[in-house]
């Protein structure tokens, strides 16, 4: 089963032979005596076995999520399933993995896949990306040329910098590291997701990862939850919140940004800014976003968590829509922390956080009624931007955050009066579904002068 072959790519052997294929070519051309290749091989053992334990212990981590999750992801799993059996020409039997009726059988039951069934997911899934990589060109640009040098040891990145970017094998070494990065961090079915949803391609997937990543700055937010004291349960949950986040950035970069998606221009529009205005999202003051991250944080923190940790993971999925704030800050030419204060006060006057929150409750159920509550999330937040821009548009710098919105409302004060009539009689009803939340999502639209999604100009990609 092609679960044998999770560690395939990592083992100590694997990694030493790469390596010592390396000097060997060094040497071939005269430039390491035969008895001083040996002696360095030697020196490097440790170090090779830390290089392998670290991703061992990455993988586990994602093993370990991957159980947590099991039951919840059922369906996704299956489709996950059904996908690799139709166009990867994976055999359900040979591999051990369940069939249809057996996962029917387990979702009555409320249970997920197993260890072993989880084991081969990951792994025919890592293998499926790997090759789709390989038949690309995203290996060869310039996001991924430091990358490679991390894969060996440090006295041959030292010494041998430039045979290692002639390594026969470097595409090859690159896919593997790509593949595994994404998958036991960002999670088996996120590359699935994407393109289930999106219709992204690995590739497309491979770029708005990096790019997510390194905007957010997830990796070090990653490496304190998993070297923090918890208790196992703790931690995952705190590792699955900033999915969320991760999900989120990842389809918008790949909705809002030109495409394909360029990484190095991605991450040097959004990074800085966003990190910037960390300190605007309202996580301190009285409202929803200060509401839903003492909710949210409240369990884990009893639970064992430590509070900064907690509320900064809580806090991540409401920084999201700071890259609404940046892109909106670039298209009326008004200065970012303006656009924040009236984007949140925005949210916070016209109660969208509240229904972001009934969106998030909805059954995920198959895959059309997770594609409709997708829609209907984003119907809200293009509101939102399309809100703030029509603020501003109408409004000037110097204005207070409640002068621009009592005068754009008094501008607009009928399509206000029939969207809030509309919007107390879907609250009257006590309860939200998806029809409901839909026909809420509208009239937060109905309130748009224009009525139409506003989007940044897009410049023409790059090729990092």
């Amino acid at each position: 089963p092609a679960g044998l072959q999770l560690g395939a790519g990592w083992s100590a052997a694997d990694r030493g032979v790469k390596t010592w294929a390396l000097i060997e070519r060094v040497g071939g051309a005269g430039y390491v005596p035969a008895e001083e290749r040996n002696a360095l091989l030697a020196s490097m053992t440790d170090e090779v076995s830390e290089l392998v334990l670290r991703d061992n212990i990455s993988q586990n981590f994602r093993m370990g999520l991957s159980r947590a999750h099991a039951a919840p992801m059922l369906e996704v799993h299956r489709r996950m399933i059904a996908e690799l059996e139709n166009r990867r020409g994976v055999d359900r039997t040979l591999e051990a993995l369940p069939s249809d009726a057996e996962i029917d059988r387990r979702a009555a039951a409320g249970t997920g896949l197993t260890s072993p069934e989880l084991a081969n997911l990951l792994a025919h899934v890592k293998l499926s990306l790997k090759d789709d990589l390989l038949a690309g060109n995203l290996l060869d640009q310039s996001a991924f040329e430091t990358l490679l040098p991390t894969y060996f040891p440090a006295p041959v990145r030292e010494r041998f910098g430039a045979a290692i970017k002639r390594h026969p094998l470097r595409r090859q070494i690159l896919a593997t590291m790509v593949v595994n990065d994404m998958v036991d961090l960002g999670g088996t079915s996120y590359a699935f997701r994407l393109a289930e949803e999106i219709g992204a391609t690995t590739e497309d997937a491979v770029r708005a990862y990096t790019a997510a990543v390194e905007i957010f700055d997830l990796r070090s937010l990653w490496q304190r939850i998993r070297t923090a004291a918890l208790p196992t349960s703790v931690r995952d949950e705190l590792e699955l919140e900033t999915k969320r986040t991760l999900d989120r950035a990842s389809r918008w970069l790949l909705i809002n940004r030109p495409q394909p998606l360029a990484i190095g221009a991605g991450i040097a529009r959004y990074r800085d800014g966003v990190r910037a205005l960390a300190d605007a999202v309202p996580a301190r003051r009285p409202g929803p976003v200060a509401d839903d991250v003492l909710r949210r944080s409240q369990g884990a923190i009893d639970r064992g968590a430590p509070r900064e940790l907690a509320e900064e993971v809580y806090l991540l999925i409401h920084r999201f829509t700071l890259l609404d704030v940046l892109d909106i800050a670039d298209i009326c030419g008004r200065d970012a922390a303006e656009v924040a204060a009236l984007y949140y006060t925005l949210d916070k006057h016209f109660e969208i956080q509240r229904l972001l929150t009934a969106v998030a409750r909805l059954d995920r159920g198959d895959r059309w009624r997770t594609l409709a509550r997708l829609a209907v999330r984003d119907d809200l937040y293009d509101s939102l931007r399309a809100l703030t821009v029509d603020v501003l548009t109408t409004t000037e710098p110097l204005e207070s955050t409640e002068e621009k919105i009592a005068y754009w409302e008094s501008t607009n004060r009928s399509r206000l009066v029939r969207a809030r009539a509309a919007l107390a009689e879907i609250d009257a009803t006590g309860s939200y579904d998806l029809a409901t939340l839909s026909v809420a999502a509208r009239q937060v639209r109905s309130m748009v002068s224009s009525g139409e999604p506003v989007t940044a100009a897009k410049p023409a990609a790059d090729q990092a």
